[in-house]
């Protein structure tokens, strides 16, 4: 838990994956080769530019499934694996949008934390979404990874909450009952600022919770999110031309951190 205390302001990069194999954008004449190869370019200028850790995400892999099919998850736990020996900063993983496969893949290649939506009830792009946070933290413990840090996503990209709580409430809430380690703020879709309002309400509702904005930080609001948030997961904003689907811009990285290394020294 270190990683997310407030002093820190972790800043969480992504390193998205390429589609994995079975899914409609698979490059098969790459095969999985390109997949290894593109991602740790990815991880090069990410640690390059001095992010504090990064997690593994498949968000290629449109569109997006609520149960993850084999062969996906035998593949990122491949890429995942095969990336480790090059990692200097502690690492994570997201497989969207199944916690079980999520917490399997966080558990087979020893990352330090897991990304998810864990609670609640959307209407959404995929159908009706309804994880199991049960199922997946117990998951956890029948592996034996009661250290895996679980980032539970309150508010699903994607989707709308069929929750009449409020965000607030409804953080509060999966802390309370169902143990959520981090909570993450989103904004509606990849890459689209958090409502600051959600924020400071999160903030308030859970001042001793670590916090953070999961969707839309860039080095114009990175201000006025860590004045709130214990950190941020970046993803879109670290890419060349700020498009989710390009590969990682190590200047725009170098650039953002030297702004949260000022934002650190001034706190």
């Amino acid at each position: 838990m270190d990683l997310f205390t407030r002093s820190n302001k972790t800043i969480v990069a992504m390193a998205h994956i390429g589609a994995l194999p079975g899914s409609p954008l698979y490059d098969a004449a790459g095969g999985m080769q390109k997949l290894i190869d593109d991602v740790a370019s990815d991880v090069e200028k990410l640690q390059a530019g001095g992010v504090d850790a990064i997690m593994f995400g498949n968000e290629n892999d449109r569109p997006y499934q609520l149960k993850a099919a084999p062969e996906s998850i035998a593949a990122m736990t491949a890429v995942v694996s095969a990336i480790k020996p090059m990692l200097k900063v502690p690492f994570g993983v997201n497989f969207l949008w199944d916690p079980m496969a999520t917490v399997a893949i966080a558990s087979a290649t020893g990352a330090s934390f897991a990304r998810e939506i864990f609670t609640g009830l959307f209407a959404s792009d995929m159908g009706l979404w309804k994880p199991d946070a049960g199922e997946a933290l117990r998951l956890r413990r029948n592996l034996g990874r009661d250290d895996l840090t679980l980032l539970f996503n309150i508010n699903a990209e994607f989707a709308s909450s069929l929750d009449s709580r409020t965000v607030a409430e409804r953080a509060k809430s999966a802390v309370f009952s169902s143990l959520a380690d981090v909570i993450l703020v989103s904004g509606p879709i990849t890459g689209q600022p958090v409502d600051a309002a959600h924020l400071s309400a999160v903030r308030k509702a859970l001042p001793d919770t670590p916090i953070m904005a999961n969707t839309g930080c860039n080095i114009d609001n990175v201000t006025d999110i860590l004045s709130v948030a214990d950190g941020c997961v970046i993803g879109t904003h670290f890419k060349v031309d700020g498009d989710t689907w390009n590969a990682v811009d190590g200047d725009r990285v170098l650039r953002f951190m030297d702004k949260v290394r000022g934002l650190r020294v001034a706190a």
